[in-house]
């Protein structure tokens, strides 16, 4: 039998024994003092973010991938933010990817028994051709789900970088892995349910990692997010408030570039700032590897 007693996941938040006979406002205010716990924990960890971003980025740029791999609610997390980077971003579906105990009906209903293979972590690493130039991150809120120990133990055995998530203090995927990401932010409001401030602390440093990753390569100007894809009508009134923003020109002249650059923002924004044509603006971009502050400042030397 597994013992949990040591896990701060598990234990029992002092400040709400009586959570039963709390009201509806009582119940929200003790949520919202607690969630202030996970700020300050992702805090405490910003230099192994930093650390596993370094991580990411090198992956990135040698033609690798960031792959998240997690259980549960864990899991779900990691696809949900693998997901949202290509139209953020402009990147392919594989180049972030998110793997959960299951398979995909895991997104939506428990899959009995998938977090505690031993095999299966490596398993699904192996069925995406893992390569030692990707960068694994494993998730888990108590530290020790097999499935995500396991995967880390492969993917570390064949060379890649790896991190770990977890909300326990010398967790057992932290010690398996390169980084431990590891945010102390004490017992859950309701023992247990890690899809809490656990999980918030997990989001947070997701949002870190992929998006300072993107940055990184790139795929912004300024802060604005210049390789989305524009797909419906309010991402293309998007990129034409992005182009806009970046050159301070009108919309109908954002929307030309626009349709000049083929709904390419990078392009439009190099377009409209160096008084260009498309051909020339991505030539331009080519030379300074995709970045729009490079490209800028090679042309106006």
């Amino acid at each position: 039998m597994i013992d949990l007693t040591h896990f701060t996941t598990e234990t029992r938040n002092p400040e709400t024994m009586n959570l039963d006979c709390m009201s509806a406002m009582e119940i929200a205010a003790v949520m919202n003092r607690e969630d202030e716990r996970v700020i300050s924990g992702v805090r405490a960890v910003l230099p192994q973010i930093a650390k596993t971003v370094e991580y990411t980025v090198s992956s990135l740029q040698s033609g690798g991938r960031i792959i998240y791999i997690g259980a549960g609610t864990s899991g779900r997390l990691g696809v949900l933010d693998a997901s949202e980077c290509p139209p953020t971003f402009g990147v392919s579906e594989d180049t972030v990817v998110g793997l959960i105990a299951g398979g995909n009906g895991a997104l939506f209903r428990a899959v009995e028994g998938a977090e505690d293979s031993c095999t299966l972590g490596r398993e699904d690493l192996q069925r995406i051709g893992l390569k030692p130039c990707d960068t694994v991150i494993g998730l888990a809120a108590s530290g020790r789900t097999p499935y995500v120990l396991h995967g880390l133990r492969y993917a570390r055995q064949i060379g890649c970088h790896t991190a770990a998530i977890a909300c326990n203090q010398h967790s057992a995927i932290g010690k398996e892995a390169d980084v431990a990401i590891e945010p102390n932010v004490g017992p859950e409001v309701l023992t247990g349910s890690t899809r809490l401030k656990a999980g918030t602390a997990q989001k947070m440093i997701l949002n870190m990692i992929s998006t300072a990753s993107m940055v990184k390569m790139g795929y912004a100007y300024e802060n604005l997010m210049v390789n989305m894809q524009a797909s419906n009508e309010k991402l293309n009134v998007r990129a034409q408030n992005i182009v806009m923003a970046a050159t301070a020109c009108d919309r109908e002249a954002a929307e030309a570039a626009l349709r000049e650059a083929g709904g390419r923002v990078k392009t439009a924004i190099v377009m409209l700032l160096l008084k260009v044509s498309a051909e020339k603006g991505e030539e331009v971009l080519d030379h300074a590897h995709g970045r729009v502050r490079k490209a800028l400042a090679g042309e106006l030397q």
